[in-house]
């Protein structure tokens, strides 16, 4: 990388510094958005005792879900778990610590943790095992919850159009949680679908400013469908 530009030519590159024990955000919902080489970079390192946040942890051959292959994944922060019968093995057997968060609680904790706000109060999860333990309050007659922001050493995302600043835009349902997670690592890598020169994307249209992203690859990516569902004619 050389002043501004963030590209890297490798996966080797792109996820260099990754270490046992470090804590990775994910973009991603399902198999939709989700950085496939990335993920597949981080089963090749062989990196362990990891702690991912993401919605979901892919299908026990794709996606996040490989990285259980290996029992690269030490603890999972996520709302759905229910594509992934690896997952529940692991889980059930004690192998997997997973600490369920509402969807829409996991998404502000990304948003506010790249934010550098601590923790934010939110009405989900009042009154429900979701809240044990955590500091309650009442506002206006309503009952809310403290939630602590979440950040990781890492963020990977998966970008449409990137340029080489790291300005990336996303598309459609592909965005989820991307742009949220892309503000809460230390270091950010975007794996795109296409690399742009600086200029060339539309500034209203930017999701993500280059100011959060350390490095962009160019991606290929399967686009996997999750289930795929045909109707009988």
């Amino acid at each position: 990388m050389s002043g501004f530009d963030k590209v890297v030519k490798t996966y080797e590159e792109a996820m260099a510094g990754l270490e046992d024990g470090m804590t990775v955000i994910a973009g991603g919902f399902g198999l939709c958005g989700i950085p496939e080489g990335l993920i597949a970079q981080i089963q090749k390192m062989k990196t362990k005792d990891l702690t991912f946040v993401s919605n979901n942890c892919g299908v026990d051959d794709f996606g996040l879900g490989i990285l259980l292959q290996g029992k690269q994944i030490k603890k999972m922060v996520s709302s759905y778990v229910g594509e992934n019968a690896e997952f529940e093995r692991q889980y059930l057997a004690g192998e997997l610590e997973v600490e369920l968060t509402p969807q829409g609680t996991l998404a502000e904790k990304m948003r506010a943790g790249g934010a550098g706000i601590p923790a934010f109060y939110t009405a989900t999860g009042y009154g429900t095992p979701v809240a044990e333990g955590k500091e309650t309050r009442d506002y206006n007659g309503r009952g809310y919850v403290l939630e602590e922001s979440i950040t990781g050493e890492f963020a990977i995302v998966r970008a449409w159009k990137a340029d080489r600043y790291g300005n990336c835009i996303y598309r459609d349902t592909a965005m989820n949680f991307n742009p949220m997670a892309a503000t809460a690592g230390k270091i950010t890598v975007v794996e795109a679908e296409e690399i742009v020169e600086p200029g060339e994307l539309n500034p209203t249209e930017i999701h993500t400013p280059g100011i959060y992203v350390q490095r962009v690859i160019q991606g290929k990516f399967e686009k996997r469908i999750e289930r795929l569902t045909l109707r009988n004619q």
